[in-house]
């Protein structure tokens, strides 16, 4: 039996569910939207389930990694194909944070830009240029592509997804303090927060880096384990509170950033091993950009991961996670900053329509 198109009490919204990286989220069009922020944001937490930390009533997945939107639009800047505003949606508080922006998400915008028509797609591979809307950071994605369209398949494998697909490159610029302010944001690469030594740093997404063995914890703990530690995350959080304001950010007790990396010694040929907070719970790996700015910090001389990280000669540093690892390759800027590239895979999962009273 073929099923109806909508109920007649049902508004349908085109929709893209796509993977980028290690998470999931919804696509939409701009023009699909309201144009109003308010009413837009009304919209989509309908249709994710914003107010239940289930999601039992939309099409969100009840964790960090599967709760994400992305809202793509032309671009409305000279040079830049299409700009992207990554919305985290935090379940059952029901509203939107649109503070950071989100680095495995933005592997998914090339293709999806592609697929929709939003600018020609080429024989081989197809650069698109996205501007981050939320920090201002500018992204060229080589995306794997035909006439037709972005090319999903091929052999790249990264930890975290099971199975290959086709290798997509991100090479970022400008995006050293594109929401603190500044790469250090506190002015410093070494800092004391709450009696514990840290590591402010924003080169793409505002992160505090701190030793584990300075909390109490070995740092290859099980996730489980440690969200299961109340003083502990307790701890943790009083630290990334007092964090924010000396970061830049002001108040962040309702906000996502600065995630919380604890990093200790290499344990499977790595440069660092690490346990990142998103903020409350342990990834089970590490966001893309949050990465880049571990990374940053492992190759910084007198961080708090001077004399514990093991970087490569070429600039290629090796993030071990819960679930693998996550390769950054750093390359001198012209300004002294980091400059930061990377690969990454994305699928498109299903195209449809999400349907919200």
């Amino acid at each position: 039996m073929t099923p109806s198109r909508s109920a007649s009490d049902l508004r349908a919204i085109p929709c893209v569910w796509m993977r980028g990286g290690t998470s999931k989220a919804a696509f939409f069009h701009a023009a699909d939207l309201p144009a109003d922020p308010a009413e837009r944001d009304r919209v989509l937490l309908l249709a994710m389930g914003g107010e239940d930390h289930r999601q039992i009533d939309g099409i969100g997945g009840g964790t960090p990694l599967t709760t994400k939107l992305a809202i793509i639009s032309p671009g409305s800047v000279e040079g830049v194909d299409v700009d992207y505003l990554f919305g985290q949606v935090v379940a059952g508080e029901n509203r939107i944070d649109y503070a950071p922006t989100c680095g495995n998400i933005l592997a998914a915008v090339g293709p999806f830009a592609l697929d929709a028509g939003l600018l020609p797609s080429l024989p081989g591979i197809t650069p698109v240029r996205i501007r981050m809307v939320n920090t201002g950071g500018l992204c060229t994605a080589s995306v794997p592509s035909s006439n037709a369209g972005a090319v999903y398949h091929g052999t790249q494998r990264i930890s975290g997804v099971p199975g290959t697909a086709a290798p997509l490159a991100l090479h970022f610029t400008g995006i050293a303090g594109s929401s603190c302010g500044a790469l250090y944001p506190t002015g410093a690469v070494r800092d004391v927060i709450e009696g514990v030594e840290v590591s402010c740093v924003d080169n793409g997404m505002p992160v505090v880096v701190l030793r584990a063995a300075d909390l109490g914890i070995r740092g290859d703990e099980s996730p489980a384990e440690l969200d299961a530690n109340l003083a502990f995350r307790q701890r943790l959080e009083a630290i990334r509170l007092a964090a924010g304001p000396r970061m830049g950010l002001g108040d962040v007790q309702r906000k996502v950033v600065p995630k919380m990396t604890l990093v200790s010694a290499p344990r499977d040929g790595g440069a660092i091993h690490t346990r990142t907070f998103i903020p409350h719970r342990c990834h089970d790996a590490i966001g893309v950009l949050g990465a880049a700015s571990v990374a940053t910090v492992c190759a910084q001389p007198g961080s708090v991961c001077d004399g514990l990280a093991a970087p490569a000669a070429d600039g290629a540093i090796s993030v071990e996670h819960p679930t693998g690892e996550f390769t950054i390759q750093l390359t001198p800027g012209d300004d002294g900053v980091p400059a930061v590239a990377l690969l990454r895979t994305a699928r498109a999962l299903f195209r449809g329509e999400v349907l919200i009273p």
